[in-house]
C-alpha cells in the first residue's frame, strides 16, 4: 500500500518543489503542493504536471488524489 510520505518522495522526484504536504489513508490523499513551475499555468495544467510527475502511478497505486497547487507568491499571500 502506497504511503502519503510515497506520494510526496515521487512528485519531488518529478516536479521541482519549495514545499510538498500530503496526507492521506493509504487509498485517499490531499496534497498542497508550491512549485515555481506553476506560474503562469491555469488549475488543470497544473494539475497535469502533477500528474506528469506521478507517471503510471495514478492508474494503479495511487487511487484517489486532490491537490492544491500553488506558487510560491500564491502561498505566501494565502499564508502572509
Amino acid at each position: 500500500m502506497v504511503s502519503a510520505e510515497d506520494i510526496r518522495r515521487y512528485i519531488a522526484e518529478g516536479l521541482q518543489c519549495d514545499s510538498i504536504e500530503v496526507e492521506g489513508d493509504g487509498h485517499h490523499f490531499e496534497a498542497v503542493i508550491v512549485s515555481g513551475e506553476f506560474s503562469g499555468k491555469s488549475r488543470i495544467e497544473r494539475h497535469q504536471r502533477v500528474y506528469s510527475a506521478l507517471g503510471d502511478r495514478m492508474a494503479g497505486e495511487i487511487h484517489a488524489l486532490s491537490m492544491r497547487t500553488l506558487t510560491p507568491e500564491e502561498w505566501r499571500e494565502a499564508h502572509g
